[in-house]
Formats: structure tokens, C-alpha cells, sequence
């Protein structure tokens, strides 16, 4: 079982604390911790410890940064591929999570306008999931992918050449297609995740809602990268779409449960069902 993830990685350092500070106030952190991130990335860990054999292509460099995004994938077992030979820090990210409600903020330069090459060395076939933050290699992937999965946070201008290739695409609540059009007609199997509230999806002709499990969130940060790449893993094992869907939303119900980047990774239940 092979996933193939394209896209954004960065470094996270999140904080917990009491309460989410406002304008002008300072906040005491309860802890913090430093991880690797973004949405490809984290989706490649989520699909590696559910069992699958896992690259992620995605920009690192050389900068000294780049060493803890190397050595967080290694110690789950997924491939690196970097496109980038820049000595610039990667993309960072600070994340404020609210102990009790697991709201989060998020301040993030992401990829800005890193340009990269295509690695020849990459095989983009099986299911690949993409998140458009390179546009580049987003391209690519979806001009060779043996099934594209499309994870459309928000509309990223490589998204025109990127969804009419897709088999499966999945929005946030707050995506648009700048033409206005709906998004069903952008793949023949779209859905759109909106935090706790129910799954809206699209297959053909039939549509309909999946039901999200409530949980006690603890950390809500990386829950729809998670979503991501277990339905990746699930696409790639022969599930339907629904059946795709429902493993995304159990997996995601996990995550939301532990604190941090990675305790979550220990739950018993993140086994295939």
C-alpha cells in the first residue's frame, strides 16, 4: 500500500495555555513543544502509522531548521523527498491552543513564494494527496498521479490546473471556487469537513450528510490533516468513498482527543477498522 503526500511542511511550535490571550495581553504557557508540520506532512505521519508505505515531497533546504523536519519523519517511517536546495529557515508556525476547548490560533508564513522544482526521482503513482502549497509539484502530481486526492483548505490559483484531475476531493467549510460554481461539479466524489459539524458530501448524483462522533477535544490543530491521510490509506486499501470518509472522520475524532503534535500517535485505537 503505497501514499504518495505533495505539499506543505514547516516547523511548529505550539503553546498551551489557559486562555487564547487577546489584543495587547501577554499568556503564561502551560507547555510547549516543537514539531514538524503542515498539512502534507501531517497527513504523510497519519497515513504512515496506519500502516502504509509513505513519501512525502514537499520543500525542506538546508537551513539547520530543516534537520527537525527530517528527523520527525524519520522516526515515523516516511520518505523524505526535498525539492528545495535553498539554505532559508522552512515555513514556521505558531500555534496558541486553549487548554479545556482545544480552540487554537495560527500564525504561519507558510510556502510564501518558495518556488521548486519537480524531483525526477519522484513516482507519482498510487494515491497521491496533494495540498497545493507548491504549486509546482501540486502540478506535476496531478498531471501523473495514478489517483489524486485533493485536500482544498482554501482556493490556491494551482487548484484550476490541479481539481479537473482529481478523483476525490475534500474542502474545508470555508473553501469557494472563484467562479462561483458548486462544489460538487469539481470532481465526481467532493466532500466538505467543517470541524464537529456533520461531513457534506457529493458522489455523482447522490449526496448526503456523515455524522461526526461528538468528542472531548483536547487539540484541535492538524485534526483535517489527519482526516487526510486516513482517507488516503483508506482510498489506496479498496474503501468506497463513504467507507474513505467515515475512516477519516474516526481518525480525525482521535487526534482531536490528545494534546500536542504527536501523543495521539499512541492511541491504541488508530488501527484499521
Amino acid at each position: 500500500m503505497r501514499i504518495t503526500c505533495v505539499g506543505l511542511s514547516t516547523v511548529d511550535i505550539v503553546y498551551r495555555v489557559g486562555r487564547i490571550p487577546g489584543p495587547d495581553e501577554k499568556a503564561q504557557a502551560v507547555s510547549v513543544e516543537v514539531a514538524a508540520g503542515g498539512p502534507a506532512l501531517n497527513a504523510a505521519v497519519t497515513a504512515a502509522a496506519l500502516g502504509a508505505s509513505v513519501t512525502l515531497v514537499t520543500a525542506v533546504g538546508s537551513h539547520p531548521l530543516g534537520d527537525l523536519i527530517r528527523s520527525d519523519l524519520a522516526g515515523y517511517g516516511v520518505r523524505l523527498v526535498d525539492a528545495s536546495e535553498s539554505d532559508a529557515p522552512p515555513p514556521l508556525s505558531a500555534i496558541t491552543v486553549e487548554e479545556g476547548s482545544g480552540r487554537r490560533t495560527i500564525v504561519s508564513r507558510n510556502a510564501g513564494d518558495v518556488a521548486v522544482g519537480v524531483p525526477e526521482e519522484v513516482d507519482f503513482g498510487g494515491v497521491v494527496l496533494v495540498d497545493g502549497h507548491h504549486p509546482a509539484l501540486a502540478a506535476a502530481a496531478a498531471e501523473r498521479a495514478g489517483r489524486l486526492v485533493v485536500d482544498a483548505g482554501h482556493w490556491r490559483p494551482v487548484f484550476a490546473t490541479v481539481l479537473p484531475r482529481a478523483s476525490v476531493v475534500v474542502c474545508s467549510a470555508g473553501f469557494r471556487l472563484p467562479s462561483g460554481d458548486a462544489l460538487s461539479t469539481v470532481a465526481s466524489d467532493v466532500a466538505v469537513t467543517d470541524g464537529p459539524r456533520p461531513v457534506r458530501w457529493w458522489s455523482g448524483e447522490a449526496s448526503g450528510m456523515l455524522d461526526v462522533p461528538p468528542v472531548a477535544a483536547a487539540d484541535t490543530s492538524g485534526a483535517g490533516d489527519a482526516f487526510h491521510g486516513a482517507l488516503a490509506v483508506a482510498l489506496a486499501l479498496g474503501a468506497s468513498f463513504l467507507d474513505g470518509l467515515r475512516e477519516g472522520i474516526r481518525v480525525a475524532g482521535i487526534r482531536v482527543q490528545h494534546p500536542g503534535p504527536r501523543s495521539w500517535l499512541s492511541d491504541p485505537r488508530l488501527t484499521r477498522t
